[in-house]
């Protein structure tokens, strides 16, 4: 299902980074290079299946912000420790309110954001190698 999004500016929004709690960050974290914001929980399945791969990208170079969908920050903290973090960083959004401006269904979903903080392409479910090259590596070096 596309993003209403689409060519649009990401939302604004000023959420707690994963990590460092006392730091807030806002949609000027997208600019000045693409990034993957992946929308991912520690009680989501199919986010465990695709970290693996989330990882594999960030090794390459790939710019991936996550955010943390409705979760318990000790929990998803614990998790990236143990699972290795592919994120630049992640945000915090417990109560959901940047997922429902993004127009998030569940979890995982991944954003292409431009340097410019505009949404190109929206992916809902599993990000793996076949996702990757033939739907969202294209965009990706497009944008690069």
């Amino acid at each position: 299902m596309p993003s209403a999004l689409l060519d649009r500016p990401a939302p604004d929004f000023s959420l707690r980074v994963l990590g460092d709690e006392d730091k807030y960050v806002g949609k000027e974290i997208f600019l000045g290079e693409p990034s993957l914001l992946n929308i991912w929980a520690t009680w989501c399945f199919s986010c465990r299946v695709e970290h693996a791969f989330l990882h594999k990208l960030s090794l390459q170079g790939v710019r991936i912000i996550g955010l943390n969908y409705k979760d318990d920050m000790r929990k998803a903290a614990d998790w990236l420790d143990k699972m290795k973090d592919p994120y630049v960083l992640s945000v915090i959004d417990d109560a959901g309110k940047l997922a429902i401006n993004l127009g998030v269904f569940g979890a995982p979903e991944t954003y292409l954001i431009d340097s410019m903080g505009i949404v190109r392409y929206k992916h809902i479910g599993v990000i793996d190698e076949r996702v990757w090259h033939d739907r969202l590596l294209p965009i990706w070096k497009d944008l690069k």
